[in-house]
């Protein structure tokens, strides 16, 4: 009997089912250096005490998506493994902060199943959690993600596609309770555009660009635990390319989007979210931005929700004639941040 794990394949999953993730992980000072040697995050409220103490809260919170990530790669062993890719995400909403010192967890529930025309892989839909070491949630989201079958023939399971809202209301937003931006300092924070400095239709162009290497990618992946096989086995695909982790290029596009939106401090949902096309070594990550909405959240305090799109090419391509993302797109991902108003 043997004692490894080859992970789950499409036909090991049940509508309906609970997956507690191994294992749990406390987060200090050097995940926060690493998210910042890896990506080149700015962003004043997660870099500065004494910018986030200005702002009320007792220190700088650890910055967002290295929570997503975290709670992400603990899912990777039980539910994509096996992944041809992560196709997208949605109803993704950032609970309360994380701090160092706090330990996270994750637990997912199947929400959907629906195999492909192929006969070969299946779409897999998961509610995702992540628990501090108190058991309260700092975050929870869905994706879905193309897994392969183990054998062919196995029955296809009855189709289950889950009803998803196109977007997280603003009145439901969670806003950190102690958060003001009444003593707000424009300066140290990079730029002086408050919200209402922001028009819905607005696009900007964050004008640079990161190359992605092997190595920081390999790190970034084993950073967060994230143990996919197209992630680390050149073998695993037939052009024998290791495929960028997508979180990876959500990082890279929002740590550019500060040169254009540097006070779109907090991420406070994700609205929904897709990987267009792949990411490999090599490639150059560029980002705009669209702006979507704006909401008046709290007293001085608005959210912005926001389009952004990391591309290869020209800033504001995103599809083409055919309704498809054109080649160079790699992430379409729309999210509120919160903002001074």
């Amino acid at each position: 009997m043997t004692k490894t794990n080859p992970g789950r394949f499409f036909e090991d999953y049940r509508l309906g089912e609970v997956i507690r993730h191994a294992v749990p992980r406390t987060l200090a000072e050097g995940e926060r250096a690493l998210y910042h040697a890896l990506y080149p995050q700015r962003f004043a409220l997660h870099s500065s005490d004494a910018f986030a103490i200005d702002c009320g809260l007792d220190g700088a919170p650890l910055d967002d998506l290295l929570v997503f990530h975290t709670v992400f790669g603990k899912t990777v062993p039980d539910i994509s493994l096996n992944a041809v890719a992560n196709l997208g995400y949605a109803e993704g909403r950032f609970l309360k902060p994380v701090w160092t010192g706090d330990t996270l967890r994750s637990e997912s529930k199947v929400i959907g199943l629906k195999q492909n025309s192929n006969g070969r892989s299946g779409v897999v839909w998961v509610r995702t959690t992540g628990f501090d070491q108190n058991g309260e949630a700092v975050l929870r989201y869905v994706r879905w993600v193309i897994v392969r079958k183990r054998d062919q023939d196995a029955p296809a399971p009855e189709t289950a596609i889950p009803e998803l809202a196109d977007h997280v209301p603003a009145d439901s937003l969670v806003i950190p309770a102690d958060l003001t931006f009444d003593a707000y300092d424009f300066d140290l924070a990079g730029e002086r555009h408050r919200a209402s400095d922001y028009e819905i239709g607005e696009r900007i162009d964050h004008v640079d660009g990161t190359t992605i290497e092997e190595a920081e990618h390999m790190l970034a992946t084993r950073l967060w635990q994230n143990t996919a096989k197209v992630h680390f086995d050149a073998t695993h695909r037939e052009d024998g390319k290791r495929l960028i982790y997508g979180g990876h290029v959500i990082s890279l596009a929002r740590a550019l989007s500060f040169n254009g939106l540097a006070n779109a401090q907090m991420i406070v949902a994700i609205n929904s979210g897709a990987h267009a096309n792949p990411c490999f070594a090599g490639d150059t990550v560029r980002a705009w931005s669209e702006v979507l909405d704006r909401a008046e959240v709290a007293p001085g305090i608005a959210a912005l929700r926001l389009r952004l799109v990391a591309t290869r090419g020209a800033a504001f391509a995103l599809r083409g004639e055919d309704g498809k993302y054109v080649p160079d797109v790699l992430l379409d991902l729309d999210y509120w941040a919160l903002m001074p108003a």
